[in-house]
């Protein structure tokens, strides 16, 4: 069974300390907006390896694609757009 957005943000949030999350996608692939302490003093890879590591096995057997922005609170209150 492919998940939904809701689960999507659900295994995420399960995982990493978030602030705000958003997902929309339509069972395989994802659009993301993660907002996490957990990104500060990271660059975009790492943000996004966090991401995956919370994902795990999700990300090879569920997730066929996540398209994400990952932004720490600061960042997220001065540009809620990305």
């Amino acid at each position: 069974m492919l998940p939904t957005p809701e689960q999507v943000r659900q295994y995420i949030a399960d995982h990493l300390p978030c602030e705000h999350i958003e997902v929309a996608g339509d069972g395989s692939h994802f659009e993301a907006l993660i907002v996490s302490p957990a990104f500060e003093g990271k660059r975009r890879i790492a943000r996004h390896q966090l991401v995956y590591a919370s994902l795990g096995e999700r990300m090879k057997e569920e997730i066929h694609a996540l398209s994400m922005r990952t932004l720490t609170p600061e960042e997220y209150k001065a540009n809620p757009n990305g």
